[in-house]
């Protein structure tokens, strides 16, 4: 990975020397009082980390490096991934190069699958997924690297060839996890003549690697790629990999995170109540008909799945793209055109109702529907698709914080009876 490796080095004396005398010329400056809603809330809202890759604003969404997301829809994951690590988009030499290294690694190691098989029938797919990927640990290259005395500020290097290995390989192990799991038949080598996305939905079997089922593949994974520092998995991995552990470590440990019900299930569990939504109605719902049951839950006070946001104040961009590619792809389909009309009614409901600080629909409302429509009907896989894409993410975040000499996260905590004295004394 000569180009991408090159790109980064050029990058690294003025991104260290700009953090070294950011520290050494403002590291008083206050950015902001914590609270005791800080403390008891999860630290929700405080800034406290670092995080180039992407941003999350209110009134824009997700951007990957000051690019919006919408204008990432049309490319490869493999095209987002070196922007995430670089800020720049690849040429066509650094892009073939990096699908090169991507085909080169994808082939998983039987000691992998042997470890899978062996598993109780009953796992979990993303305690599967999480297994394989400690069960690789043993060939990072940055513990051997870190083992062999190699200086901190070369030890990138070997965490940019784990990640490479890494990515290479999940979306192998998801796919073959995903044929085990479900009953599948036989696990599907990658091919040779596919990109990264395309061979996973190969992999999958609902595909042929040049198809509709492709697409939405190739477009959830740039989609779901990152998402700020902040969230569950990215923090839970930036944790870890503070301590210098290496990235199959690190990365475990934020998908972990991401299958808490509160972070990475909200995809399934909004299918479930637009199948729901289905099902109740015999079909799709007139107007009158979805008014009246939204309202009915708000009145019983249940939230409406899918609209919402901590950070968004308005329809989430990546609604947005996979509301496009089920209008142009899959309009007569039952299940998205609930979306579709819930997408019409549900934000005016909840305006008029008045309680929701944003009435507007996440990611997790379309996505879900679309994946359903091509035949990957399995909820419990959905998680670990979210996992092949928001490695991507984590990766980038964890090359680069090991590159600018990152420091260990150790925030301080206190005592309930601590934080009552403070309370006491500011009040």
């Amino acid at each position: 990975m000569n180009l991408l490796r090159g790109k980064l080095e050029e990058q690294l004396g003025a991104m260290r020397a700009e953090r070294k005398d950011l520290a050494k010329e403002s590291g008083e400056v206050k950015l902001g009082d914590v609270n005791a809603g800080h403390v008891l809330g999860g630290m929700r809202g405080l800034t406290g980390l670092l995080c180039d890759t992407s941003t999350v604003t209110p009134t824009e969404g997700l951007a990957i490096r000051n690019t919006p997301i919408l204008d990432l829809t049309t490319g490869s994951p493999e095209e987002t991934f070196y922007l995430l690590i670089t800020g720049e988009r690849p040429d066509e030499a650094a892009l073939s190069e990096l699908q090169g290294a991507f085909r080169a690694h994808s082939s998983v190691p039987h000691y992998v699958w042997n470890v899978l098989e062996a598993m109780p029938s009953d796992s979990h797919p993303m305690v599967m997924l999480s297994t394989a990927l400690m069960t690789m640990e043993r060939e990072s290259k940055f513990r051997a690297a870190y083992d062999a005395g190699t200086s901190k500020d070369e030890l990138w290097v070997a965490m940019l060839e784990d990640v490479l290995l890494l990515l290479s390989r999940i979306s192998t192990i998801a796919a073959g996890i995903y044929r085990m799991k479900f009953n599948k038949g036989e696990r599907i080598a990658p091919r040779t003549d596919l990109d990264w996305s395309a061979n996973f939905a190969y992999m999958l079997g609902h595909s042929d690697g040049n198809d509709q089922f492709a697409d939405l593949i190739r477009m959830y994974l740039v989609l779901h790629s990152d998402h700020g520092g902040g969230n569950v998995s990215a923090f839970a991995a930036h944790t870890v990999g503070s301590a210098l552990s290496d990235v199959f470590y690190a990365l475990s440990a934020g998908l972990n995170g991401l299958a808490g019900p509160l972070h990475g299930l909200a995809n399934q569990e909004c299918l479930k109540f637009v199948l729901s939504v289905h099902e109740r109605f015999n079909g799709v719902p007139s107007d009158k008909q979805l008014t009246e049951f939204i309202w009915e839950r708000l009145n019983n006070r249940q939230v409406i799945p899918g609209f919402g946001h901590a950070v968004l104040r308005v329809t989430d961009p990546r609604f947005t793209a996979f509301h496009n590619f089920g209008l142009q792809h899959c309009a007569g389909d039952e299940i998205f055109q609930v979306v579709d009309k819930m997408f019409n009614i549900v934000p005016k409901v909840l305006q008029e109702h008045g309680k929701a600080t944003n009435p507007w629909p996440n990611v997790d409302a379309a996505s879900g529907s679309l994946l359903y429509h091509y035949g990957l009907k399995e909820f419990e896989f959905y998680t670990v698709m979210f996992g092949v894409s928001r490695a991507l993410g984590i990766c980038s975040q964890i090359v680069l914080n090991r590159a600018l000499l990152s420091p260990i996260v150790r925030p301080k905590a206190i005592t309930t009876a601590k934080l009552k004295e403070m309370i006491g004394a500011n009040a």
